[in-house]
Formats: C-alpha cells, structure tokens, sequence
C-alpha cells in the first residue's frame, strides 16, 4: 500500500515544494552519480526531481523513473517527457541487466518492512543492473535516533501552490524495534483542514545492511556517514551506500 502523501493528488503536488531541489546535499551528490552513468534507474523517484534535472543538464542516455505511486508520476511526467515514466514496483519488473546504476533517493529504501521484501528487492536490483553496475542508496542511521525530532513543534513552512502558505509536521506515532510509525498533516491554506497521512519506516543499521546486501550477491565497496562522504559513525545521521554486484 502506497502512502497518502504519494498516493494523492492534492497532496503529491505539494512534494516539490517541501523537497525544491539543493533542500539537501543529496541532490548534488546523486546527481553528480547520474550524469557519470550511461543507464540509470532510480527506484521510487517520487516526482522523478533528480531524473528531470539531469536532463537540464545535459544528460544524454537512458533515464527511468520507476515508482508505485502514479499521482507522484504524473508531476515528473508534465514537467518533462524524455523520462521513462514507469508505474510499479521493481519486484515485479522484468529489467534484465539493463542498467549501470540504480539509485534510490530520499530514504525510500526504508520502506521495506519484512526480511523478505527486503531480499525480493535486492534480488530484483541484481537482476536489473550490469555486470560492473552499482547500486547507490541511503538510510537514516539509527544509531542516530532521527525520529525523536518528528514532533509537533517542529512545523514546516513554504510557500506552496499558487504561492500559498503550506505546511507539513510531523508527529511520532511508535517504535517497535527497527520499525518507526508516524503521521506526517499537511495544510494549505484554502483547505478546509489538515489531510493526514500514516507511515512506517524500517531502520536497519549498517552490520544488518551489509548482511542482507551480501546475501544478495553485493559487495559494498564504499559506505559514508554523509553527503560530503565523510565516515560513517554512531553519531552520522545517514548510512549513504555503494554496493557492486558481486
């Protein structure tokens, strides 16, 4: 099940102007991955940001965004049409070794709740990349405890659709384990209140990572803490991953 905030059109076309593109220095970084690579595809590219930039500038090969949520889609489709905008789920693809890199933005990587959604995707990035493709992700680190911020007062605010006051809080539902639950209330002004929308995150550490990537045939050969690649440590907020395909 996709969440609301993906899932709705009112609120998918709010995504943008919470995540404008340079919001964080994910953007250059993977951005700098996917100009260097002749066939990328980026798993669950939301509103397909990364994609649409690197054909502004200049990209020239085969760019997919693949993601399970259409009304996402559908913003990525009115901005540019040289994209492949593709509606699925990767497990369910029949890509073949198609690729040099994948990417996964964001912290999509987190919605992979089971052990076995996790090794069934795993195994659907193997298939789809090269030989000497890489595939290039990150994850919050728990070690960090982000979701201790994802409280009520901590609101933010932007100027949304037709330059009207938009905002977005988030507040902390549970934690049972590696499993995170919260609810994320938009509001736009005009509405006639707040929508809601209700997600659950997997955070995995690093050694849990690395197993479950070695069990699906990859190699990590380089793991960073932060976008100016420095060491991953206790106190990283991120665990940004290089994987190879064994």
């Amino acid at each position: 099940m996709v969440d609301r905030h993906f899932s709705q059109p009112d609120l998918a076309e709010l995504y943008d102007y919470f995540n404008f593109w340079r919001c964080s220095p994910q953007d250059d970084f993977y951005l700098d991955l996917v100009m260097d690579a002749r066939c990328v595809l980026d798993v669950g590219c939301g509103t397909g940001k990364l994609q649409r930039v690197a054909r502004e500038r200049g990209h020239t090969g085969r760019l997919v965004g693949l993601d399970p949520a259409d009304a996402m889609l559908e913003v990525g489709r009115r901005e540019r049409e040289d994209v492949e905008w593709t509606l699925g789920d990767l497990r369910t693809r029949s890509f073949d070794g198609e690729f040099d890199l994948v990417v996964m933005t964001g912290h999509a990587f987190q919605v992979f709740l089971t052990d076995d959604e996790l090794r069934e995707f795993l195994a659907a990035v193997r298939r789809a990349l090269t030989d000497d493709g890489r595939f290039v992700f990150e994850t919050r680190n728990p070690a960090a405890r982000g979701w201790e911020a994802w409280t009520p007062e901590r609101v933010r605010t932007v100027d949304g659709p037709g330059g009207r006051r938009a905002t977005c809080v988030h507040r902390l539902e549970s934690v049972e384990g590696d499993l995170v639950t919260f609810t994320s209330d938009y509001g736009v002004e005009g509405w006639d209140g707040p929508r809601s929308s209700r997600s659950t995150l997997r955070f995995l550490d690093a050694e849990d990572l690395n197993g479950f990537l070695a069990e699906a045939g990859f190699d990590v050969s380089a793991q960073y803490g932060y976008w100016d690649r420095g060491p991953l440590t206790d106190a990283s907020a991120e665990i940004i991953t290089f994987a190879r395909p064994r």
